[in-house]
């Protein structure tokens, strides 16, 4: 699966069969409509933040063939549906949905509307008309997971997760293998906010944490109040969607930042020339997907050495963030050894690795 790149497999693989009106090719001197649904307010950090500056990206790349609409604030209730259905009523012809629970209402709307394309992130659900795309996040968390357990002193780290759905849970998981991987002494504890953006939750979060012992931070929320608050209190922090280093000039080591422009360029260019595929498409360090924060100048050169090194061997395909053997907190072995994990388990996952030393809702 690593070595398919994401352009491939969102142009041809896993395709199903897809109607002809779809697959047409559109009017070229008719400006293509393009639409995006947001879970939160676009802000100037995050994951909204991040997706926006891809469809601003992918506005300039394709200047005068497409036109773009934003709806933003959508929250992952039935009024979702109300928004999708009303935007391909509305005579879009391809709808990003950038959030995970929006993944049942798309499949209900994209029966209703054969000849729209819906791309759905994070999700699992395909259709002839819809695709899902996602980043291989975890491979940025598993580079951030080798600096903190390099750097902490305290042998633990704080992660502020939104839900436990697998997209977070891999985050976690992959970020206690890293730190693992450096230090075996070393531990990740976890508190649930419940909410994709809620800075007062994040606040008491993050403030629990430090209080636990933690002096590595990290979070899977969508405002910069972890960062802000390892600032107030003198740990350090990872970023994580953008480079949060303005709300954090001295606690930040570095980061994970995703980047969607060339990904929703290609597939708006597959689009309008009817060569577009449903399928499942993910994209990490070696796509340009994902990237890397700035490095702060407090991490020694060993460290950006080991991390660097690390980050190469991902790209090549000669390390895997979850390769085995994966052993769970009860001693059992998810991933063999001389095994990679599957994307398919991946999004799927719902325990924690060793090294995590919180227990997730539910288990």
């Amino acid at each position: 699966m690593s070595n398919i790149t994401w352009v491939q497999k969102t142009l041809g693989s896993l395709a199903l069969v897809a109607s002809a009106s779809l697959m047409a090719a559109t009017n070229p001197s008719t400006p293509m409509k393009v639409g995006f649904i947001y879970l939160t307010p676009v802000g100037d950090i995050g994951w909204t933040y991040q997706h926006d500056q891809g469809r601003k990206q992918m506005e300039e790349a394709l200047k005068g063939k497409v036109t773009t609409t934003v709806v933003d604030s959508v929250p992952e209730t039935a009024d979702c549906e109300r928004v999708i259905r009303e935007m391909a009523k509305s005579g879009v012809k391809v709808i990003f949905a950038t959030s995970f629970g929006y993944m049942n209402p798309i499949q209900r709307v994209a029966k209703l509307y054969p000849d729209v394309v819906f791309m759905h992130a994070t999700g699992y659900k395909t259709a002839p008309n819809v695709g899902v795309y996602d980043g291989r996040f975890y491979e940025g968390r598993y580079l951030d997971g080798i600096m903190a357990g390099k750097m902490t002193r305290t042998n633990v780290a704080g992660y502020v997760g939104a839900f436990p759905i697998p997209e977070v849970v891999m985050g976690i998981n992959a970020f206690a293998r890293g730190m693992r991987s450096v230090n075996p002494k070393a531990e990740v504890r976890v508190v649930w906010v419940n909410s994709w953006f809620d800075p007062g939750r994040e606040r008491e979060a993050t403030n629990a944490l430090i209080s636990s012992g933690a002096d590595m931070i990290t979070h899977e929320t969508d405002s910069a109040t972890a960062n802000q608050v390892a600032e107030e209190k003198g740990v350090k922090v990872f970023s994580y969607n953008s480079d949060e280093i303005k709300y954090a000039p001295h606690a930040q080591l570095t980061g994970t930042v995703m980047t969607w422009g060339d990904y929703y360029t290609q597939v708006v260019k597959s689009v309008m020339d009817g060569t577009w595929k449903p399928g499942t498409t993910w994209g990490g360090l070696k796509m340009g997907l994902i990237k890397r924060a700035p490095i702060s100048p407090e991490v020694p050169t060993d460290v950006r050495d080991l991390v660097a090194k690390a980050s190469s061997q991902i790209i090549a395909g000669k390390l895997h963030p979850f390769a085995g053997p994966v052993v769970d907190q009860k001693g059992n072995i998810r991933v063999p050894a001389g095994t990679n994990i599957s994307d398919e388990d991946l999004g799927k996952m719902d325990y924690y690795v060793q090294g995590v030393a919180s227990q997730l809702p539910g288990k």
